[in-house]
């Protein structure tokens, strides 16, 4: 059943929202050559308790980690650990934060080191299919319009679109209905009404959209082991606009 929330609701989220900008801005300078993805999770986790939240992923259906850190071929839930960041890495960084009891939820891809061309548009392409939505939206659509908007802008560039995975309604709960797919068919699934939050997520690979989850039970990587892109916001509708909860200047 979808819950649509209030305007004190959608601030609370907003307030859970911040906090994830604040990690963000932390985080995304740290990564460099060298640093352990557990240094970046201890660190994420640090600055969500100071700003007086909760980590929403730690303990998450047992997840042992603040942050899912996913690198090149991983796609979701990379599990953060000893491994060391090298030069070239495409780093997918996907957070929540729990506050007052409501979840905000974001994601966002970065290189390592300098910047390749080709790692830069498939991560440029997760983050500007998500804009292309925004952009795009007006009131009377429905979650189908969302898929079909990011499945063509992603496709078009020569990219594709996880399929086993999706966004999802947010609020009291880190995961809520409606589930929000990558792809799919415009003027189909739930309407988007005012107080709908949801959680908007491309995740976007450079060769075939077929994943597997490896043996550690949580990393989802590409089946052709080609790298992979996730971007996340969580985003609130209102009667004639929306408001992106999570959007950041730190791409």
């Amino acid at each position: 059943m979808i819950e649509l929330k209030s305007r004190r609701e959608i601030q609370l989220i907003r307030e859970a929202g911040e906090i994830l900008k604040k990690v963000f801005a932390v985080v995304k300078p740290m990564v460099v050559e060298g640093v352990t993805t557990e240094a970046l999770d201890r660190v994420a986790e640090k600055v969500i308790l100071e700003n007086g939240g909760k980590p929403a992923f730690k303990g998450y259906r047992g997840f042992p980690k603040t942050a899912c850190i996913s690198i090149n071929e991983a796609v979701v839930h990379g599990i953060p650990g000893a491994r060391c960041l090298k030069d070239g890495d495409v780093v997918s960084f996907d957070i929540g934060v729990k506050r007052d009891g409501f979840y905000a939820d974001a994601a966002r891809t970065w290189q390592v080191g300098a910047i390749d061309p080709k790692k830069q548009a498939l991560i440029n392409v997760a983050k500007d299919s998500l804009d292309a939505v925004l952009a795009a939206y007006r009131p009377g659509w429905r979650i189908g319009d969302i898929s079909e908007t990011i499945q063509r802008y992603v496709e078009e560039r020569g990219f594709q679109l996880v399929r086993d995975y999706a966004g999802h309604g947010i609020g009291r709960q880190l995961h809520e209905d409606p589930q929000v797919p990558n792809y799919g068919r415009s003027g189909r699934g739930a309407k988007i009404e005012p107080g709908l939050v949801i959680a908007i997520e491309p995740m976007v690979t450079e060769g075939h959209y077929a994943v597997e989850t490896l043996e550690d039970g949580w990393t989802v990587v590409t089946k052709d082991r080609k790298n992979a892109s996730h971007y996340e916001d969580t985003v609130a509708f209102m009667e004639n606009e929306f408001i992106n909860l999570t959007n950041d200047k730190v791409l």
